[in-house]
């Protein structure tokens, strides 16, 4: 995992993990069904990397074990979760993590969202480069996110905060019961 945080700054910044790709989309993976992800190392002829790669768009589902995981497509963006807004947030353009992250407020109020999807989440994820096998969900590169168990409406945006400050949103919001 990455980091950006600017360490000229005067102002303490959270520092928080940052998951690259090495070129295809990042996924979202209920961590109980991580070994049943194969990555690009699968027998079959289309490995479960290349189903991740069929999604278009900025968001779609794919099936894994007895669940399905989150693809967070269209750019192999640098990605964080922030918990306080439930959302996932990808660095596509800023000078500072610091600067990228304060615009994510404004971001999330004025986006213009894209279709919605709906997640049942059975618990815990893990993000990461979506050509890795789920085994080896504990290397770095990878992040663990909380969430409560249900379903989550999920929805995307590219949203521009600053001028040179360009982000994007995924956010996941828990639906009623």
């Amino acid at each position: 995992m990455a980091s950006y945080a600017d360490p000229s700054s005067v102002e303490r910044v959270e520092q928080v993990e940052w998951v690259e790709s090495g070129g295809g989309p990042l996924i979202a993976i209920p961590e109980v069904v991580l070994p049943f992800w194969t990555g690009a190392d699968g027998d079959e002829l289309a490995s479960d990397y290349d189903r991740a790669c069929e999604v278009e768009g900025l968001i779609g589902l794919v099936p894994v074990g007895n669940t399905t995981a989150l693809v967070l497509g269209d750019e192999p963006a640098a990605t964080t979760y922030l918990p306080e807004h439930g959302t996932f947030v990808r660095w596509s353009a800023g000078d500072s993590e610091r600067e990228l992250l304060a615009g994510v407020p404004d971001a999330l109020a004025t986006a213009e969202w894209g279709r919605e999807v709906h997640w049942q989440v059975p618990g815990t994820v893990v993000l990461f480069d979506a050509a890795w096998p789920g085994r080896r969900a504990e290397s770095p590169g990878h992040l663990r996110i909380t969430l409560e168990p249900g379903r989550y409406a999920v929805r995307a945006a590219h949203a521009e905060p600053g001028p040179e400050t360009w982000i994007g949103l995924v956010q996941l919001r828990p639906l009623e019961s």
